[in-house]
């Protein structure tokens, strides 16, 4: 029986959505893979695809062995999916439809209540958002104020944010809620709205500047800043 403690970890782990591409490569690879292989398939920097691999250890979904091969020196260690691990994905994808739809009935469409639903959900990332939670990995942002806790939580939920040129723009190019999203819009992004908002409030911030334009492109959303918050 998988204990509750381990159950909370799984959940965790799979609400980042560069760890379950991880735990998806795993379980489709005939043979283990090393953090290079992951990193390259993934496209991330090798530090982040051992930060995801070690996550995903932690909660029992996958398992490492050391192939040493008669070699000298430092061991080569070898990622593998650990069988059958607890499908919960499509589950807690019916669930969000279900509440954003009736949510949705609203008479704004469920905007204002969802904005608050995510103001609240800021709340479990002020560890990783003021840089303190020792399961951040290290970030590359500039050094502004807002910027780097946004880009922080925004990474570790999965919607890999680049920041733009004039650091006034985040582009999300992922989003692991995209089919809510494009079924409850409303609903869906007006929660990462007000996430975001509950983020900048976290860090002594107005957050009512910030806007949220989805679906920019079918794969891409842009988070507006106003100047005195990315700044």
């Amino acid at each position: 029986m998988v204990s509750t403690d381990q159950s909370d970890r799984r959940h965790a782990a799979l609400a980042s959505e560069p760890r379950r591409r991880a735990l998806a490569l795993l379980a489709g690879s005939v043979a283990p893979l090393d953090v290079a292989a992951v990193a390259a398939a993934l496209g991330l920097h090798i530090t982040t695809a051992r930060f995801h691999l070690e996550h995903l250890e932690a909660a029992g979904l996958v398992e490492r062995r050391i192939a040493r091969a008669g070699q000298r020196g430092r061991p080569h260690v070898l990622f593998s999916a650990v069988a059958a691990p607890v499908p919960v994905e499509d589950a807690q994808q019916q669930l969000t439809q279900a509440l954003a739809a009736v949510i949705g009935e609203d008479a704004d469409g469920g905007r204002a209540r969802s904005v608050r639903a995510g103001e609240r959900w800021s709340a479990q990332y002020a560890a990783v958002a003021d840089g303190t939670s020792a399961d951040v990995p290290p970030a590359d942002a500039p050094a502004t104020d807002l910027v780097p806790p946004l880009l922080r939580v925004l990474t570790e939920i999965g919607f890999e944010p680049e920041l733009r040129a004039d650091e006034s723009v985040i582009a999300l190019t992922a989003c692991p809620f995209r089919a809510e999203a494009r079924a409850n819009p409303d609903v869906v992004c007006s929660v990462h709205l007000g996430l975001m908002k509950g983020v900048a409030r976290s860090l002594g911030r107005d957050g009512e500047g910030i806007r949220l334009e989805p679906f920019v492109q079918p794969q891409l959303c842009l988070v507006h800043l106003p100047t005195t918050l990315a700044s």
